[in-house]
């Protein structure tokens, strides 16, 4: 849906709060349609993304895994690796 919201579950250091709430942003604005909401909906868009954000860190907090967590700085590299084939550019 999103492309710019990437996966925060099982992740060595765990996700912060502040990655959390980026990503309910970039959600909202995808629900909203608004990059920036208008000041009449300014309100009820930053009461959406303190609402996205904090059902995520409560799913988040619930999900469980048996799986090793996965390193940042790897899928990182995974993901440049991804782009530089699809774009025909070196990583």
């Amino acid at each position: 849906m999103c492309r710019n919201i990437k996966p925060l579950f099982n992740f060595d250091p765990p996700a912060t709060d502040e990655e959390i709430r980026d990503a309910a942003l970039q959600f909202v604005r995808k629900l909203s349609g608004f990059h920036e909401p208008s000041h009449v909906n300014e309100v009820a868009f930053n009461q959406g993304v303190d609402e996205v954000a904090i059902a995520a860190k409560h799913l988040l907090d619930a999900l469980q895994t048996h799986a090793e967590p996965r390193n940042r700085e790897e899928e990182a590299a995974k993901a440049r690796a991804r782009i530089a084939k699809r774009f025909g550019t070196e990583a």
